[in-house]
């Protein structure tokens, strides 16, 4: 899977593959993303997603990541910021 030239270099490895995978999903109308098929599709924990979108909802200028609900799995609403 290559990455677009796009990401910033303060990104690491997982969060550019996370950033990826969110784009994917928007470009296919997506804009509700559970934590635990982020981690599923990924092969990572849910955790390990969880704390990147974390990260990434402070960090990230391309994208705006927020925590949506709770409830069996955190679901995070991703939508493009404004250009």
């Amino acid at each position: 899977m290559s990455h677009s030239s796009s990401f910033n270099k303060e990104y690491s490895p997982t969060q550019g593959k996370i950033l990826y995978y969110l784009k994917q999903g928007i470009q296919m109308g997506k804009h509700y993303f559970k934590s635990k098929y982020i981690a599923k599709d990924l092969g990572l924990s849910p955790k390990e997603v969880g704390t990147n979108l974390a990260i990434l909802s402070e960090i990230c200028e391309e994208l705006d990541i927020s925590r949506w609900s709770y409830s069996n799995s955190t679901t995070w609403r991703v939508l493009p910021r404004g250009i």
